[in-house]
């Protein structure tokens, strides 16, 4: 029996889309091998947001055809649907799939005798780059309105904590970013079946489920309203999802992973702050604390709109942890403009932040823009701003001292300790081995580094 290998690369989305992908082999009829070493078919699914991305999945086709040159690799993903001539001209690729038809991978891998997993359907003719280049499955992916959702879990702590995609594409176009035009339209995984899926890992245990996509407030614009859910409205909202997962599932706890600043509604914070089903953490995507940089990237939100966003969130729950995406060296970013960005971080209660360098991508107008911001430059933007960051985590994290949060417990264990979650979304060293995926309430007694130390009580 065929065995096989998923590698994911990049966001939570593609690492559901992964999840997805591993069930269509399993129901192939295909077995799980145990690394690429040991596949007969290997998949990489990958990712094309910065250059490095594109650059970590041709290294990764390099090294399975070094040390399985037997193995078919198939391509997925973003920079398959991005770039497919470039991936099927690398040795040792034997299909490239792109997102426009990752929903068919296993059919196409048995149309092409990759695997065999009985009755194929209509399949779409595949494309060559060249004669000697592998075989391409992609078109516009602006066509297609397919969601592939399967949950997923962390590879370290795969018995607590899924993730669940529920969302797929973006409506935006920020000049910096070509995932639009890699993921499509923003595409709702209908609320029937996100509720079947939430039953099911209720059902097998689970205590955290995390809720994900790639414009995740976004959820319920293409879907039309129900009237046992919100008569009011004609399309339904993202806090509608999640008062029907509230009233509707028995989950002991939704976190929500990343939604813009636009979608942080009254309605949305003031239901986070009415129950504590729903993980006292909001990741809210900056990018840029100047206006005219956020001008010139697209985003659909000025700074004033997001500090009162920020504000909001902080009032209503004074202990959430609240983070954000940080870009520096986007094209033409001044000095001053960079300040604007620091002293406008400085002021708000963030506790943490996720920086990182601007990376041109073909295709997107920032690509054309002049001023590149000099390397160096770059890199002491990124330091002064983790250290920032730093700074702001560790004067959060010094209020729980001698007080107590809740927290799910994680598979890590080390020196006696189990490694735990809080709601607030700090890493906390339990004393004692705990079993996985239990809830419980921590006492803290003090900080290691970045993270909490304490005892369940």
């Amino acid at each position: 029996m065929a065995g096989y290998y998923v590698e994911n690369f990049g966001c939570r989305a593609t690492q559901a889309d992964g999840a997805a992908i591993e069930r269509q082999l399993n129901q192939g009829g295909l077995v799980r091998a145990g690394s690429p070493a040991d596949a007969d078919v290997v998949v990489l699914n990958t990712c094309t947001v910065t250059r490095s991305a594109d650059q970590d999945a041709r290294s990764a086709i390099r090294r399975i055809h070094r040390i399985n040159p037997s193995a078919r690799i198939l391509v997925t993903g973003c920079y398959a649907q991005r770039a497919p001539q470039e991936i099927a001209a690398i040795e040792g690729v034997s299909l490239v799939v792109g997102n426009s038809h990752k929903h068919q991978l296993a059919e196409l891998a048995a149309a092409g005798g990759f695997v065999s997993i009985g009755a194929i359907g209509h399949l779409p003719t595949a494309e060559h780059a060249a004669p000697t280049s592998a075989p391409i499955y992609v078109e516009d992916i602006f066509a297609h309105s397919e969601l592939m959702a399967a949950p997923v879990f962390d590879s370290d702590n795969e018995k607590t904590r899924p993730n669940l995609k529920v969302q797929d594409g973006c409506n935006n176009r920020c000049s910096f970013c070509v995932i639009p035009f890699v993921r499509g339209r923003s595409r709702s995984l209908p609320l029937g079946e996100v509720l079947a899926n939430v039953d099911q890992l209720v059902v097998n245990g689970y205590q955290e489920i995390v809720l994900s996509g790639i414009n995740l407030g976004k959820w319920g614009r293409d879907l039309r309203a129900h009237s046992s859910i919100n008569p009011a409205v004609e399309r339904l909202r993202f806090s509608d999802l999640l008062r029907a997962i509230l009233e509707q599932t028995s989950v002991p706890l939704v976190r929500i992973s990343s939604v813009e600043a636009m979608d942080w509604s009254d309605e949305l914070i003031t239901l986070m702050e009415s129950t504590p089903r729903i993980a006292r953490h909001a990741h809210v995507p900056l990018q840029s604390g100047s206006d005219r940089v956020l001008r010139r990237m697209h985003r659909r939100y000025r700074p004033w709109h997001y500090e009162d966003r920020i504000t909001r969130i902080h009032e209503a729950l004074p202990q959430a942890a609240i983070g954000a995406d940080v870009m520096v060296g986007f094209p033409g970013e001044t000095d001053a403009e960079f300040e604007e960005t620091r002293q406008f971080i400085e002021r708000l209660p963030f506790t943490y932040l996720h920086v990182f360098t601007y990376s041109s991508r073909p295709g997107t107008p920032s690509a054309e823009m002049a001023s590149q911001v000099p390397a160096p430059v770059v890199k002491q933007r990124n330091r002064i701003l983790r250290e920032l960051a730093a700074a702001k985590k560790h004067d959060f994290q010094q209020q729980f001292l001698g007080g107590t949060l809740p927290a799910i417990t994680l598979t890590a264990q080390h020196n006696g300790r189990t490694e735990a979650l809080t709601s607030n979304y700090q890493k906390l060293w339990l004393r004692g081995a705990l079993p996985a995926n239990r809830m419980l309430t921590a006492r803290i007694h003090s900080i290691e580094g970045e993270c909490l130390v304490g005892e369940a009580e």
